[in-house]
């Protein structure tokens, strides 16, 4: 499965549904026994269109429906009894971001770039964050890199164990695609059982998810969030009010 659209392969609203939408597919499909997910170009995903933050931070319509879609993407691929492989390199931001980190096995470039906005945009860590950063790297590093937005390599975030395997930039797709070919010659009953028992340590913080969701789309009908979204169009920094 490839992610390809413009800006670096962000997600736009359509393919925010698609995400959210794809894995119950995979997860019916007779003939897919394993998923492998990469970018196209040279991004792996740069995060939300510029049209779809707009979308939510303006119309509570749409809030509320990408909120929905937000929680379906983590738990339609968490119940995706699919072995899932990420490819991820260069920028990987967003939603594309939650997908690559939630796979079951992520492989990543040594000068891949990831990075939860979500502070800097004026909004809580939400879409996946409080589910699995603590689980994979630690609370420590989780709470460094979500409230200072800092960029991880892929070299460091191997390092702290927030993704399963770095390598080099020209060899991630082919690393990629030998464990998603060894995967599917495997017993798809033990691999599949395996994935759903580990899934529970993921399922176990549904409340946190749930809540910093929650969070996260409370703050896009705020000043915050505006601020924040006008801060990335004129690309500068956000002058958010301290007092609040």
């Amino acid at each position: 499965m490839t992610l390809d659209a413009p800006g670096l392969n962000a997600v736009d609203p359509d393919i925010h549904r698609e995400l959210a939408d794809v894995w119950v597919a995979i997860d019916r499909d007779p003939q897919t026994n394993v998923v492998l997910l990469q970018g196209a170009g040279r991004a792996f995903s740069a995060g939300g269109s510029f049209d779809l933050i707009r979308g939510v931070v303006e119309d509570p319509a749409t809030r509320l429906r990408v909120l929905k879609e937000a929680r379906d993407l983590v738990f339609n691929l968490v119940n995706c009894s699919k072995p899932v492989v990420s490819a991820i390199h260069g920028p990987a931001v967003g939603a594309g971001l939650a997908a690559g980190l939630l796979a079951d096995i992520s492989v990543v470039g040594r000068t891949a770039r990831i990075i939860d906005g979500h502070t800097r945009l004026g909004v809580a860590a939400g879409d996946h964050a409080a589910l699995c950063w603590p689980l994979l790297c630690g609370m420590a590093k989780a709470k460094y890199y979500l409230l200072t937005c800092e960029t991880l390599t892929g070299e460091e975030a191997e390092r702290i164990g927030l993704v399963s395997l770095c390598t080099d930039d020209d060899q991630v797709h082919a690393v990629a695609l030998d464990l998603a070919t060894r995967l599917s010659a495997g017993s798809q009953t033990a691999l599949r059982w395996t994935k759903q028992a580990l899934n529970h340590w993921y399922r176990a913080q549904a409340a946190s998810f749930d809540a910093s969701l929650a969070y996260e789309f409370l703050g896009f009908a705020g000043p915050d969030a505006a601020e924040g979204l006008a801060s990335h169009l004129e690309k500068r920094p956000p002058r958010f009010d301290a007092s609040t």
